[in-house]
């Protein structure tokens, strides 16, 4: 359907693509957000540097990683040193908040419009920060919840207290044995709800926010439709980018905006309806939300440029 050739037209964010975007923003019937790591990265969710030594050092010292994803494929002998380093990943993954307000920026710009939000992320970031649960679709997964490794059933487990234990009671990067989580149904050992192949449980709550977005979509076809997507890069496109710019294609009411450090992209067909942005996504939101909180009247460029 699109040109296999991207329109790299993105720019550095300027007063008139930020005053563009804030228009778009206030007329748009609706707001579709599309989040991928990006998102997270610029709020301070990053697995390398200061903040994985601050929590790793003593995993970086003896197994010998230097990020935080590496030390979730590491190959550990024994499942209590597999869960210290798992309860702690997730302890400060998806229980701490971020180190940067970047989802409230968010969140004080759409949370007077009609909005959903798709999001490859996993770190509950959307939720903590004010959004409506029922208006979140998390397609892959979610730290705070277990599965059966199995799995033998469709159901997952929400997991604070048991990660809890295991981040207060580990010693020398090892957690005691009775913590180690099991299935209730069937005894194996549970696992992260995380889609990494075919077992990922997609359960009742999985089902029913697709469902909810689904109807989203529906009811605000041929509509105003602002389609927001913020630092979503080329590992799963299926999942947000190319379902943007179908919907872009098929509704000329649409605006598709894409906020990327360095992927910042869009196809031909849709450029005219399209505005791109090359820059860090929390960065440009703060530009953005000071833009919104500013009366049009009292904007001295405006003022200037209507003289």
């Amino acid at each position: 359907m699109f040109s296999r050739i991207l329109t790299h037209k993105a720019t550095e964010p300027s007063s008139d693509q930020i005053r563009r975007l804030k228009q778009i923003l206030d007329g748009a019937d609706a707001v579709i957000i599309g989040a991928g790591a990006g998102l997270s990265t610029s709020a301070g969710f990053v697995y390398t540097g200061e903040r994985f030594t601050e929590h790793f050092s003593d995993f970086q010292a003896k197994y010998r990683f230097d990020d935080m994803y590496s030390g979730g494929f590491y190959p550990y002998s024994t499942p209590e040193e597999h869960w210290a380093y798992w309860s702690r990943y997730i302890w400060v993954n998806r229980y701490m908040d971020p180190p940067k307000p970047v989802y409230q920026q968010l969140f004080h710009l759409v949370k007077d419009k009609d909005y959903f939000v798709i999001t490859t992320n996993v770190d509950h970031c959307f939720q903590k920060a004010g959004f409506d649960k029922k208006r979140l679709f998390y397609t892959q997964g979610d730290y705070g919840l277990f599965q059966c490794s199995e799995p033998c059933c469709q159901e997952t487990f929400e997991n604070e207290s048991a990660v809890k234990a295991m981040v207060e009671r580990q010693r020398d990067m090892r957690i005691p044995s009775s913590l180690i989580p099991h299935c209730p149904h069937c005894g194996k050992p549970l696992t992260m709800n995380l889609r990494s192949d075919n077992r990922f449980v997609e359960d009742e709550g999985w089902h029913a926010a697709a469902h909810r977005y689904s109807e989203f979509l529906r009811r605000h076809k041929g509509m105003k439709v602002l389609l927001l997507e913020l630092g979503v890069g080329y590992n799963t496109p299926g999942i947000i980018k190319y379902p943007f710019w179908q919907m872009a294609a098929q509704n000329a009411e649409a605006v598709y905006v894409c906020l990327n450090f360095g992927q910042a992209a869009c196809p031909p067909e849709i450029e005219r309806q399209s505005i791109c942005i090359n820059g860090d996504v929390g960065e440009v939101l703060q530009q953005l939300l000071e833009k919104h909180l500013i009366p049009e009247a009292a904007d001295p460029v405006r003022e200037r440029n209507s003289l």
